[in-house]
């Protein structure tokens, strides 16, 4: 409840609970209520300027032009050189694969994931003994960097929403050069594990066990990079590309929901019009039986009469 009456401003208690004031008896509740509609319809009309101009903006970033529908599907696409095998570190015990999967029998990420989260411990005291900087401490920052890579990609392609309001922000294509650089730094410490492996002839890879291992490039990192450049070129033609400002951008919807009226209100006519010439001819119709009925009557009673 107010704390002063609004007509006359005199100081309302807990136990004014009247909707009346008792200085002057104006409708507390209902006073100038008028006036406070409009401004309730003011604010309305604001929040749903605001909201037509996110919804605008959004729909413009993900397909307003062929561009940008073209940008939807390409960065879309360097996630399958994910599951190509950028590198493979072989042994005569375990080989490992830099891959989410592997198509050869080798352990690959996923494999690794559930060997470094089953017992994190083992990992961590291995690469104590090696001092941080052996064979297993590069091959689990080139699998980290690898999902690093991966991530940077995601965030790029939902940065395109998140910025979707600054269509010449150059975010999108910040964390697409983050991605390749996490991609090809965790191809170089995983390469460079092999190095490491050779020189310690034998090592633990958590709890997998790897003997004489030799490490080298594999031929889907050139695809994954390949992808991910293509994917960085589109963000880059997209905010060298004119953008639309958000008049125009509302101007257009209005236009579209216009004529998107004005498509109903001539079906609303085509269906008018068909129903009065339904009941046109259904009035003719009916109209004709009575006809025939009153022609057959008339037949019976001049039989009857002759």
């Amino acid at each position: 409840m107010a704390s002063t009456c609004p007509n006359c401003g005199k100081k309302l208690h807990f136990w004014d609970i009247k909707a009346e004031c008792s200085a002057c008896g104006v409708s507390i509740p209902n006073y100038n209520w008028q006036e406070r509609l409009e401004e309730d319809n003011i604010r309305a009309e604001k929040q749903f300027a605001v909201f037509y101009k996110s919804i605008n903006r959004i729909a413009y970033t993900i397909w307003g032009t062929k561009l940008r529908i073209a940008r939807l599907f390409i960065t879309i696409i360097p996630a399958l050189g994910y599951i190509l095998p950028w590198a493979t570190l072989k042994s005569e015990a375990n080989s490992f694969d830099l891959s989410i999967i592997s198509f050869f029998g080798n352990k690959s990420l996923i494999d690794f994931f559930k060997s470094f989260f089953g017992d994190a411990g083992l990992y961590i005291t291995n690469m104590k003994l090696e001092g941080f900087g052996g064979a297993l401490t590069l091959s689990v920052a080139g699998y980290f960097l690898f999902v690093l890579s991966a991530l940077f990609i995601v965030i790029a392609f939902f940065m395109t929403i998140i910025m979707c309001k600054h269509p010449k922000t150059v975010t999108t294509v910040v964390f697409d050069v983050l991605s390749i650089l996490a991609a090809v730094a965790s191809v170089v410490c995983f390469v460079t594990s092999g190095t490491f492996a050779q020189e310690a002839v034998a090592f633990n890879f958590g709890d997998f066990a790897v003997f004489n291992g030799t490490a080298s490039i594999s031929w889907g990192f050139f695809i994954a990079v390949a992808l991910l450049l293509v994917a960085m070129g589109i963000n880059i033609a997209v905010v060298k590309a004119p953008a639309k400002s958000d008049e125009t951008l509302e101007e257009e919807r209005l236009a579209r929901k216009a004529a998107k009226e004005e498509k109903e209100r001539q079906k609303e006519i085509e269906r008018e019009k068909s129903r009065r010439e339904a009941e046109k001819k259904a009035e003719e119709e009916q109209k004709r039986i009575v006809e025939e009925a009153k022609a057959k009557l008339a037949q019976r009673k001049e039989k009857k009469k002759k």
